[in-house]
């Protein structure tokens, strides 16, 4: 994936197993932050910290989406648990991840896994790829965004 080139188009099922497809948030600023696994202890603090400026977020004219490769069951406790204002869809089959190119080689605990890269992509209303923030640290990763909106006006 690279800046200004189109998003690619998906549909994935949210937290109640709903289709939600990309192209319906044409026309408007879409945040599409990709994360490895519902309730572990960096995807949590960075959900959170999209809920917590969740309101300013929405000032700025931003939709915001979480995806993991967790099932709609799996979502919907996390979104539950934690009171997420926003949409979470389910990746469980990692087809989307593949297309923004977000599936990656990761060193964990010594071993070599294929996993999620942790990264936010800024979509503007014509379905473009503004920016990509990738790897994402958790801690004030939401504010990282909300200031970078702002900077681009």
């Amino acid at each position: 994936m690279e800046i200004n080139s189109k998003a690619p188009s998906f549909t994935l099922p949210d937290e109640n197993g709903n289709p939600v497809s990309l192209d319906q948030f044409r026309g408007q600023n879409v945040v599409l932050f990709f994360y490895p696994r519902a309730d572990t202890p960096g995807c949590t603090i960075e959900a959170c910290g999209f809920r917590d400026a969740y309101k300013k977020l929405q000032k700025a004219g931003l939709v915001v989406l979480g995806i993991s490769p967790d099932t709609p069951k799996a979502q919907l406790k996390f979104k539950e648990k934690y009171d997420l204002p926003y949409t979470l869809l389910a990746d469980d089959k990692k087809e989307v991840a593949k297309k923004f190119d977000v599936l990656k080689e990761k060193n964990m605990y010594g071993k070599k896994v294929i996993g999620i890269v942790r990264s936010t992509f800024l979509i503007r209303p014509d379905g473009k790829i503004v920016h990509i923030f990738s790897p994402v640290k958790p801690e004030g990763h939401a504010e990282e965004v909300l200031e970078l909106v702002k900077k681009k006006g």
